[in-house]
């Protein structure tokens, strides 16, 4: 992960976030794979994550469950979507 300060920010206010402009992000060749593991840990044992991500103000970051990994998105509680292109990583909570 590139040295950035991630922003501490709360699941509820990613809706408001915008993820409209291109942006070139280096990501672990096996971030779908991390996110498709964190889907499962979070359905079956309620497990939280931390998300690093960036919007188009800069890095960002979230402790949540991810409920669902899609082709381009994740989802999150509450219908909260985040592009999986914009996520540079994922960390397992203990």
């Amino acid at each position: 992960m590139e040295n950035f300060t991630y922003k501490m920010i709360e699941k509820e206010m990613i809706s408001n976030l915008s993820f409209h402009k291109e942006l070139e992000l280096d990501q672990d060749e096996d971030i779908k794979q991390r996110l498709e593991r964190a889907t499962l840990l979070g359905n079956i044992h309620h497990s939280k994550v931390t998300i690093f991500f960036h919007d188009d103000e800069g890095p960002k970051k979230v402790e949540t469950t991810i409920w669902a990994t899609g082709t381009k998105f994740i989802c999150l509680k509450g219908g909260v979507w985040i592009p999986i292109s914009r996520i540079t990583d994922v960390q397992y909570n203990s």
